[in-house]
């Protein structure tokens, strides 16, 4: 009975290896909950200003500029420079924009435009931090924890992710968006203290300056690699056509349960959560090109089925079904991402992924917003969830290498491990 639950539970290699690891899972829970508060209070803030969906929406059109220019940018920047340094500086900058928030929320009569402002700023800075943070992990965890890692991170986020919006929802309802956004001030100011704490992580000693001209290396890589492409391209798809959640408010109004708004963003990562505490077995899988491919379809097809139910009870349970099979994708994209890119070039990729899983969701947003502006919130969702079904088919079938991959067998793989030399 023991063996057969060890096997399930999540792998805790990584935890008791590397103080690094450590830290940053802690620094990560806790930015996790706070950024969740004021990712709740955001929208229902511009909601209570305009009650307009577009509105909503537009903040995906926001984001998505300083997210691709500062993405990729960002990604350039972790392989010349120290990335702990990039990480420091970033979080630094995330909570004073978070302390913008509580300001104008402080004011008698709340602005709009200093909302579409600050989440510009938080796109262009989390841009730039992601790919130090995912490149870091790479470095400071052992080859073969990877994916023990990865599902230990998810973890940590959907326990965030959960309590946060949950919370929020309350918080916001009975006390205004205020005390959520002093939440998030908070937290950042804790993480920047966690994060000085991390070792540094120079860049290799020959590494080149940002330039053009490195970022292009780092496409000509990802080009050459159609696991890669496999990767970037159904996460995007899967996101663009099947991501909902800046619709929320209005789809808690449709069902007349306004009550549920904070569930709905919480239910996906009690999905998540579920799979992540039954993750064991992940560990054990080779093959994660095939994670990847039925975790985004099912993904898609319970989006379809939140879209379609009246029901709202039954709406969360899709929400959380949906969340389980993001979960399962993730797993097995961040592992092909970490086991196959070369270290030099690791930063530069990571930026090519922040866009990969980013956009899509930015843009997934203005899709969400604008389609249910024109033929209603539910079938703006149960739409957008079939088109995610059918491009992952389509993706998969014009890309056949990710669903063949083996990290056993894998060229980049094999070379990857060889070359591997975490520290921490």
């Amino acid at each position: 009975m023991l063996v057969a639950l060890s096997s399930v539970l999540p792998d805790l290699s990584p935890w008791r290896s590397t103080r690094d690891f450590r830290l940053l899972w802690v620094q990560g829970l806790v930015t996790t909950f706070g950024s969740f508060m004021a990712l709740v209070a955001l929208p229902l803030q511009i909601k209570d200003l305009t009650d307009s969906p577009l509105a909503v929406g537009a903040m995906g059109a926001v984001e998505l500029v300083p997210l691709i220019v500062f993405g990729l940018y960002g990604g350039a920047l972790a392989d010349a420079v120290d990335r702990r340094k990039v990480i420091l500086l970033t979080e630094a900058g995330l909570g004073l924009l978070a302390a913008v928030l509580l300001v104008n929320a402080l004011l008698p009569e709340p602005l709009l435009w200093p909302l579409y402002v600050v989440a510009a700023g938080v796109s262009a800075l989390a841009g730039l931090q992601r790919p130090a943070l995912d490149s870091l992990m790479a470095r400071i965890v052992p080859h073969d924890q990877l994916i023990a890692a990865t599902a230990l991170n998810s973890l940590r986020w959907n326990v965030g992710a959960i309590a946060a919006p949950s919370l929020a929802g309350v918080v916001v309802a009975y006390a205004g968006h205020a005390p959520a956004y002093a939440v998030t001030v908070v937290s950042f100011a804790v993480s920047v203290a966690l994060c000085a704490r991390i070792a540094p992580a120079p860049a290799a000693h020959d590494a080149e300056k940002p330039s053009l001209r490195g970022l292009a290396e780092g496409a000509r890589y990802a080009w050459s690699r159609p696991v890669l492409l496999g990767t970037y391209a159904i996460d995007m798809a899967a996101m663009f056509f099947a991501f909902p959640n800046t619709i929320f408010p209005f789809l808690a109004e449709d069902l007349d349960a306004q009550w549920s708004l904070g569930l709905m963003y919480a239910a996906g990562a009690v999905g998540s959560l579920l799979l992540s505490l039954t993750s064991g077995w992940t560990s054990r899988v080779r093959r994660h090109g095939l994670l990847v491919v039925f975790g985004a379809a099912g993904w898609g097809l319970a989006i379809t089925a939140a879209g379609w139910f009246g029901n709202v009870w039954l709406v969360l349970v899709c929400l959380a079904l949906a969340g389980a099979g993001d979960m399962l994708s993730g797993l097995g994209r961040s592992t092909i991402w970490n086991q196959t890119i070369p270290d030099e070039l690791r930063g530069r990729l990571a930026g090519i992924e922040v866009l990969s899983y980013s956009v899509g969701p930015q843009l997934g947003q203005v899709r969400a917003g604008a389609a249910a502006g024109w033929t209603g919130t539910r079938s703006a969702i149960w739409s957008g969830g079939l088109a995610c079904v059918a491009s992952v088919a389509a993706l998969t079938a014009v890309l056949p290498k990710l669903l063949s991959y083996d990290a056993s067998t894998d060229e980049d793989a094999l070379r990857r491990r060889e070359m591997s030399t975490p520290t921490g």
